[in-house]
């Protein structure tokens, strides 16, 4: 699914349904929608003529939103099996002709797609395998055209690996490694993932001439609660709880991703500039 910083990068280009199992599950759907929900409130009424670009795409479940909104979105992938996935569920939510997939790598961004030339860019769950985030970032910003261009960076927090070893598996040496570390296990497909915290991503965005307009937490609470909590029925319960708890500081601090929506500092005064 994305270029790694691992020698056992291959895992994302293949067995990429294991990936959209996941989005399946309650977890990977509440990731999805409390996302999609924080996006939205940066997204003009009148968004058709805007061009998103899907960094990392994956299976495209958030391009494919997006496109059912009347964007044109550009999804970007370096597996050829996700990018089948993602033109599978553009065609069953009938966006096929606001979709194009693009083969390819995610540091070459600029080498890829005009400057200034998308008004959304999404960078969801790439920057942890990556092996120069910055460097992602500023390929990005790059890309993004005006003022009311939006970038949307979703990254795993480590405070919430903190407490995921602590109250989950009830690891406490665990936990307190978390509380410095900068990798840590990926529990879906095996390796290492980057970890990152508040001030350190907002550090990396305005290294790379970006302003941050909202910081968010995703799943909050979601992944503690008891079994007595039935995570299908009560969906709707979670999701409205998480999107309060998300947008309070002192709850965002903790979660389990980080969700950041940032405005690039001087934007071209028009496009190609």
């Amino acid at each position: 699914m994305k270029t790694t910083a691992n020698a056992d990068s291959e895992r994302f280009r293949s067995d990429a349904h294991k990936y959209a199992a996941y989005l399946a599950t309650s977890e990977g759907r509440l990731r999805l929608d409390l996302t999609f929900a924080n996006l939205q409130r940066f997204l003009p009424q009148a968004q058709k003529s805007w061009c998103a670009l899907d960094v990392g795409c994956g299976t495209g479940a958030m391009a494919v939103r997006l496109a059912s909104l009347g964007m044109h979105v550009t999804l970007l992938d370096s597996s050829e099996e996700m990018l089948e996935i993602a033109k599978s569920a553009a065609r069953e939510a009938e966006v096929t002709e606001k979709i194009t997939l693009h083969w390819g790598d995610v540091s070459q961004l600029t080498e890829a797609f005009h400057r200034a030339s998308f008004d959304v860019v999404l960078c969801h769950n790439i920057l942890e395998y990556v092996d120069d985030p910055a460097a992602v970032l500023r390929g990005a910003a790059l890309l993004m055209r005006g003022s009311p261009a939006i970038l949307s960076v979703l990254v795993r927090n480590r405070a919430g690996e903190v407490l995921k070893a602590a109250i989950q598996a009830g690891d406490l040496a665990a936990a307190e490694n978390n509380l410095v570390a900068e990798w840590a296990r990926e529990p879906l497909y095996g390796g290492s993932v980057r970890l990152f915290a508040p001030d350190s991503l907002q550090a990396i965005l305005r290294a790379a001439s970006l302003e941050v307009v909202a910081m968010h937490g995703i799943r909050v609470t979601s992944d503690y609660l008891p079994s007595m909590v039935s995570r299908r029925d009560e969906y709707e319960r979670i999701l409205e709880l998480e999107l309060k708890l998300g947008g309070r500081s002192e709850f965002a601090a903790v979660a389990r991703y980080l969700h950041c929506l940032a405005r690039r500092r001087n934007p071209p005064m028009e496009e190609g500039t």
